[in-house]
């Protein structure tokens, strides 16, 4: 991609995204991770309708009166976009592929983390770690991500979620809110999936398209694996063939969300047909309830 066409890009994704953080994201996003606990501030004289449970004995026996602790929320945040670059990202049926939707979902998480004054980090991972940019703050940072997620010339094709976890695991120490944006098409991941979903905050965004749901009978078509580059023609118009496309597809998707059940993890599902905005808020409405 020509620079000139890459900043066009950039900008029209900032403008876009920047829109919908302080439009509609903004709140949801501070509401929802406010940050990782209480941290000291100072001891000032009780008041009444103080709680007394803050109150610091120590100081109110060296003065002779009551003095409580006053804490204030420690807000800075971490936050760490794991994008899947493999080949099979690149596919899209309607107007974008699932990699553009992945760039737009990273803008608007990484503008969100920058709206609250949060760190944030880029993986982008393929069958090997393609790229880390540390944590850092700032508009240049936001925007170097979006400039990276849109250009970036993977060297593998192939998915090994099990690595990103497992470098992300060994790399960010501090605990962290995490989106791992993907379309899980791999295997062998669940083990270590459990294992960050106990020590981070780990969001699961699967990227799905429509083709992918659903088979089409249209005749004998010409298929090519966009990970393997491996092709082969299929006769679509089989009703054996759409029927095992079906069943492997909904065993696939069954143990996939078993996993982020049984792993406490939650999911954003998006659709390349489909707005990712009301995903996007109803996830955040649903994790406000729980807190």
């Amino acid at each position: 991609m020509q620079t000139r066409e890459l900043l066009k890009q950039v900008r029209h994704i900032e403008i876009k995204t920047r829109g919908l953080v302080n439009e509609v994201f903004s709140g949801e996003y501070h509401s929802v991770f406010k940050g990782r606990g209480m941290e000291f501030a100072e001891v000032r004289e009780y008041q009444p309708g103080d709680d007394i449970r803050n109150i610091d004995w120590n100081v109110t026996a060296r003065f002779s009166h009551p003095y409580i602790k006053v804490f204030e929320e420690e807000r800075e945040l971490t936050v760490m976009l794991l994008v899947d670059m493999s080949g099979s990202l690149i596919f899209g049926s309607v107007e974008k592929t699932k990699q553009q939707i992945a760039a737009e979902l990273s803008a608007i998480l990484a503008f969100s983390a920058m709206k609250n004054n949060d760190k944030v980090g880029l993986i982008m991972f393929t069958d090997r770690i393609e790229k880390f940019i540390p944590p850092r703050k700032g508009k240049s940072h936001v925007l170097r991500i979006i400039r990276e997620v849109l250009s970036f010339e993977a060297r593998g094709n192939m998915t090994d979620v099990k690595g990103a976890l497992e470098y992300f695991n060994h790399t960010i120490k501090k605990k962290s809110i995490a989106f791992l944006i993907s379309d899980f098409i791999d295997e062998g991941y669940e083990r270590i999936l459990k294992i960050i979903g106990r020590k981070h905050d780990l969001i699961g965004v699967v990227l799905t398209d429509p083709r992918e749901i659903e088979f089409p009978s249209a005749g004998l078509v010409q298929f090519k694996d966009a990970e393997t580059n491996q092709v082969r023609f299929i006769d679509t118009s089989d009703k054996r063939v759409r029927t095992y496309y079906d069943d492997f597809r909904n065993v696939a998707e069954n143990k996939r969300n078993s996993v982020f059940i049984s792993g406490g993890i939650d999911k954003i599902e998006i659709n390349t047909s489909e707005s990712y905005i009301k995903p996007l808020v109803e996830f955040f409405k649903v994790r406000e309830k729980k807190r």
